[in-house]
């Protein structure tokens, strides 16, 4: 094993990946949540977050965004850390793994092909009000899982949704999870008390704060947003195994399988996200998925320590950590044999280029 990849959880494997076919999938969403000052990092300011899922994806099909004139960056008193959509182009392209988008319910549209699962975004949480039809999102997503697998022998699932974070901690609570300040985020100060208040806010507006829902489904639609039923339909259609390539979003996305079908077997799906996330000392992804079910964890350590890109060092100080399927695209790579070194000096090199 590379000693870049630490394994989480009791289930030692790695994905038989290989000379094996794979593919990439990124799902793309936005809320009316992410506009809220001081929740999310992912976007100059909080109304540039409406076009960071677009931009990301752009930035990796095209080598820049062109839904708006400036890339995705985050930040936090001056540090500026490069969007973690760098990373993935690097990975992908270095092991030369196709990648394709998808539309869950994204404000702007990217400026390239993409496969819609559902068109609206999501509301904000507060209104209890989140997510419009989750169960269709869920139905449509199950389509598509089913129809990749047709193509491929392993699909790896990243997303891009500005304050996931807050979303995914609504629908683990409102499904029973023991969630609070638990999962992460994309600056250095975690704002938990934020979070909460807003979840709280939200269920209370739904009518379900402290109740067993019967309808698993309800807590998407109250607190959610619209990434999580579509990688979730996904993984449930897939045929073929499936990494969720992200944080502590994904475990959202665990938990919402796992009340949708009680059976649900996670022998074939893995979480692979970086290092950031799972050194984080303000959130605890082995947590949240020990809740679940045994869930294998894989954390993908790029080592920005020896780079000399000031941008990414700031990840060692808990900017961004995660997202676009960072932490899955480097483990990808590093499956078909690829050393760390060459991809870092990838990422590095395409910083260099585009910012």
């Amino acid at each position: 094993m590379d000693q870049a990849i630490k394994t989480y959880g009791s289930i030692e494997k790695l994905p038989e990946i290989g000379k094996n076919e794979v593919l990439f999938l990124c799902v793309i969403a936005s809320t009316l949540t992410s506009r809220r000052p001081g929740l999310t990092g992912a976007g100059a300011t909080p109304e540039l977050t409406d076009y960071t899922p677009a931009a990301d994806v752009e930035l990796i099909v095209n080598g820049e965004p062109t839904c708006l004139p400036e890339i995705p960056q985050t930040i936090v008193d001056g540090a500026i850390a490069p969007t973690p959509a760098v990373i993935t182009k690097a990975a992908l392209e270095l092991a030369d793994i196709p990648f394709l988008v998808a539309d869950a319910g994204a404000a702007v549209k990217p400026k390239l092909p993409y496969i819609k699962i559902n068109d609206k975004p999501g509301s904000d949480i507060t209104t209890g009000q989140a997510v419009s039809n989750p169960e269709f999102i869920f139905q449509q997503g199950k389509i598509m899982g089913k129809l990749l697998s047709r193509l491929t022998h392993h699909i790896f699932i990243g997303e891009s949704t500005p304050a996931g974070t807050t979303t995914a901690l609504g629908v683990l609570q409102a499904l029973g999870y023991d969630a609070w300040g638990k999962v992460s985020g994309s600056t250095p100060e975690n704002p938990h008390h934020l979070k909460q208040e807003l979840v709280e806010r939200g269920l209370k507006a739904a009518g379900i704060h402290g109740q067993k829902l019967q309808d698993p489904f309800q807590a998407v639609q109250a607190v959610g947003d619209p990434m999580i039923p579509a990688v979730a339909g996904i993984a449930a259609g897939s045929k073929v195994p499936v990494t969720l390539a992200g944080g502590t979003q994904m475990t959202a996305v665990c938990a919402l399988l796992k009340a949708v079908d009680p059976e649900f077997l996670f022998d074939d799906l893995t979480i692979a996200t970086t290092s950031f996330v799972a050194r984080d000392e303000t959130s605890d992804i082995n947590y949240l998925t020990g809740q679940i079910d045994d869930i294998t964890i894989f954390a993908v350590d790029p080592f920005f320590e020896k780079s000399e890109n000031d941008g990414l060092k700031n990840y060692l100080n808990g900017s961004v950590k995660e997202g676009v399927g960072a932490g899955g695209a480097m483990l990808a790579a590093l499956l078909r044999g690829l050393p760390m070194n060459d991809v870092r000096a990838r990422i590095e090199k395409l910083c260099g280029e585009i910012f």
